[in-house]
């Protein structure tokens, strides 16, 4: 299972928290999660432990206030570090009560949750994979020459896992499910094509133009 320490990119941690990267990217410039548990080496990365801080401060604020749940995560963040647990089966033993005056809040639901999403994120990094030698190196589902995005994309798009199933019958939904996962943790490069272009291999066969007719002055 991936580390409690290890460093998320901004995508990844929008997933496994379940919010939307704005969330993410608002935690991170308000301060809202620990500076300690944030890098901005090299793009925005966050711990995965403070995934679950995450989850908590955003499905919380219909019924906590700011100030509560801020004082929640300062508490919970001094026992991650006081306890310096490294691994997440260590981690889910602990007890993540909080006591804050006359507040009591279990936060093991939230680090259960992050532990699961985490499994299916490292889950969908190692059915992936990536090779000049097939498709020119687009990645793929391993095992397979399909491209990770096409399925991920049908999957955005709404499509029924059964018709998807149809379309790749060597698929199974497990794969479908972390294909979509995968493509929402690293969403893909460069600019989508334009109703305009011509797909790859395309072959213009001709080319004439018709002038426009001056208008009758």
């Amino acid at each position: 299972m991936t580390a409690v320490a290890e460093m998320l990119k901004a995508t990844e941690a929008a997933v496994v928290s379940r919010v939307s990267l704005r969330e993410v990217n608002r935690v991170i410039d308000e301060h809202i999660i620990p500076d300690s548990f944030v890098s901005l080496d090299n793009g925005r990365h966050v711990r995965a432990a403070a995934c679950w801080m995450i989850s908590f401060y955003f499905d919380s604020a219909k019924r906590l206030t700011a100030e509560e749940r801020l004082n929640t995560i300062r508490a919970a963040e001094g026992r991650l570090l006081s306890n310096n647990v490294s691994e997440w089966s260590l981690l889910l033993l602990q007890d993540w009560t909080i006591h804050d005056e006359f507040l009591t809040i279990d936060l093991a639901p939230f680090v259960r949750r992050t532990a699961e999403r985490l499994n299916e994120l490292e889950a969908a990094r190692d059915m992936v994979t990536a090779s000049d030698d097939i498709l020119g190196g687009t990645a793929i589902i391993s095992g397979t020459r399909i491209p990770v995005y096409d399925v991920a994309a049908s999957v955005t798009a709404g499509i029924p896992t059964q018709r998807i199933l149809e379309a790749y019958p060597s698929l199974s939904e497990r794969q479908i499910r972390l294909a979509a996962i995968f493509a929402e943790a690293n969403p893909a490069r460069g600019r989508p094509r334009s109703a305009g272009d011509l797909p790859e291999g395309a072959v213009i066969v001709t080319d004439r133009r018709i002038s426009r007719r001056r208008k009758a002055g």
